[in-house]
C-alpha cells in the first residue's frame, strides 16, 4: 500500500519492444504511472489514447508516462501498434507491482468476485516520492486532471 509523500516502490518489469524498465531509471523526472486492467478493452483503450494525445504536453513538462497491466508483452506490442502509443507499457503478469501499489484488489462484476487491477494513477516526483494518487479512476477527463496537477507542481 502506498501513501502520498512516501518513496514510490521501485520495480523492474519487461515492456514492449523487448525493453526492461525500472522506475529508478527515471530519477530526476516526473513519472505518471498508470495501472489499467486489460489491453484492447474500451475503457483502457480510451485512457491509453488520451495519454497518447496529451503525450507531447507531458514530455514538455519533463514527465514520463508508463502504463502497467497484467497483460503480457506480446499483448502490449499489439495494443501499442494498433493505437500508436508513444510510451512504454509494462507487463506485470504476477501483479507484484500492482500489489506493491495497493491496486490489486477484490472486484465484483455481475455477482462474481475476482482479483484484478483497480484503475489507478500515481504521479511520482523527480526525487522518487509519490506526489499524487488517484484510485478508482473514471477515464473521462482523467488525463487532463493529471496534466494539470503536474503543471501546478512545477
Amino acid at each position: 500500500m502506498t501513501t502520498v509523500g512516501q518513496a514510490a516502490p521501485d520495480f523492474t518489469l519487461q515492456a514492449n519492444n523487448n525493453q526492461t524498465i525500472s522506475l529508478s531509471q527515471y530519477h530526476g523526472k516526473h513519472v505518471v504511472l498508470y495501472f489499467y486492467p486489460k489491453d484492447m478493452t474500451p475503457g483502457c483503450t480510451t485512457e491509453a489514447c488520451d495519454f497518447r494525445d496529451y503525450h507531447p504536453m507531458f514530455s514538455e513538462l519533463n514527465t514520463v508516462v508508463l502504463g502497467i497491466s497484467p497483460d503480457d508483452v506480446k499483448s502490449h506490442d499489439k495494443f501499442i501498434a494498433k493505437h500508436e502509443l508513444p510510451f512504454p507499457l509494462l507487463a506485470d503478469p504476477d501483479h507484484q507491482v500492482a500489489e506493491a501499489y495497493g491496486v490489486w484488489v477484490l472486484k465484483k462484476m455481475y455477482g462474481r468476485e475476482y482479483m484484478g487491477i483497480e484503475r489507478s494513477t500515481f504521479v511520482i516526483d523527480p526525487e522518487g516520492k509519490i506526489a499524487k494518487e488517484w484510485k478508482k479512476v473514471k477515464v473521462k477527463g482523467h488525463v487532463q486532471e493529471v496534466l494539470q496537477f503536474i503543471k501546478e507542481e512545477l
